[in-house]
């Protein structure tokens, strides 16, 4: 019966799009994730997947809902005998990826440190505002891989030290540049302009990330921490480097493009860029 009517009235009953998978496997990773961040992850991830669960079970039981989608039949395709065109290995655009274009590596680590630099000085800004000294907020960050740095009491981190100075400023531009890297590929994967993934959403949710972790593994630091302050410094180093990202020019993703040019490095040698030939 049901093909019969497929037939006649031309159109198909497929299952109604429902968006309860995507909420139940969303509360599986908060679930999964609380385990080594904190227990309310968890506590959201175990509402997202009980409510997950609940409307799925009820777009299936007791009758499964669908829809009917009109079907339109094919044209029928003349063969056409030929010859098959082969690419050789290593040609252009023998093979697309997603995304077809990203910024190079040198734009990630141009922007990191540009973005080290708006961090560092709204940090300082904060250090004096609320500590009377830039001293403070660099030696809180030094804390984080220094035991007697972490004991500390506020006025001694407030004061300068080389051992402070030294570590915080590895971290510091370690971190930058790493997380420069990753705006230069995952930016173009984003449908919003860099400026909105980079400046606004990427910080947000690190610093969540960030604050969740914290308060597990080391709740004496996140006691010390300015979250207000921090968030605002993680914007800063985002806009940043998400405008310097952003304003460079996106190269393609081609696997046979050597590492040199996929850096943004000229070099000579190297095979051309476009989809031009190179002329003889």
């Amino acid at each position: 019966m049901i093909s019969e009517e497929r037939t006649e009235r031309g159109a198909v009953r497929v299952p109604a799009p429902t968006p309860w998978p995507m909420i139940a496997a969303l509360g599986v990773t908060l679930l999964l994730a609380g385990l080594v961040t904190h227990a309310l992850v968890s506590a959201t991830g175990l509402v997202l997947l009980a409510a997950g669960a609940i409307g799925w079970f009820r777009e299936v039981l007791p009758v499964e809902r669908t829809e009917t989608v009109e079907a339109e039949a094919a044209p029928p395709v003349a063969a056409a005998p030929g010859a098959v065109l082969r690419f050789e290995v290593g040609e252009m655009r023998h093979r697309a990826r997603y995304p077809l274009e990203i910024y190079p590596y040198s734009a990630g680590l141009a922007g990191g440190l540009a973005g080290a630099v708006a961090m560092a000085v709204l940090a300082c800004v904060y250090g004096l505002a609320a500590h009377g000294s830039i001293w403070y907020p660099i030696n809180l960050l030094a804390a984080s891989a220094s035991p007697e740095l972490a004991a500390a009491p506020a006025a001694e981190l407030a004061a300068f030290s080389t051992e402070g100075l030294v570590l915080g400023a590895v971290i510091h531009l370690l971190m930058s540049m790493l997380v420069g890297l990753l705006y230069g590929v995952l930016l173009p994967m984003f449908p919003w302009h860099p400026l909105i993934a980079g400046g606004v959403v990427a910080p947000l949710v690190w610093s969540g990330l960030l604050w969740a972790t914290m308060r597990v593994v080391d709740p004496t630091l996140a006691a010390r921490i300015d979250w207000p302050w921090f968030v605002a410094s993680q914007i800063g180093f985002g806009v940043v480097a998400g405008l310097v990202v952003a304003r460079s020019e996106k190269i393609g993703t081609m696997q046979h493009l050597p590492l040199a040019m996929r850096a943004g490095v000229e070099a000579t040698g190297l095979p051309p860029s476009g989809d031009e030939e190179r002329e003889p």
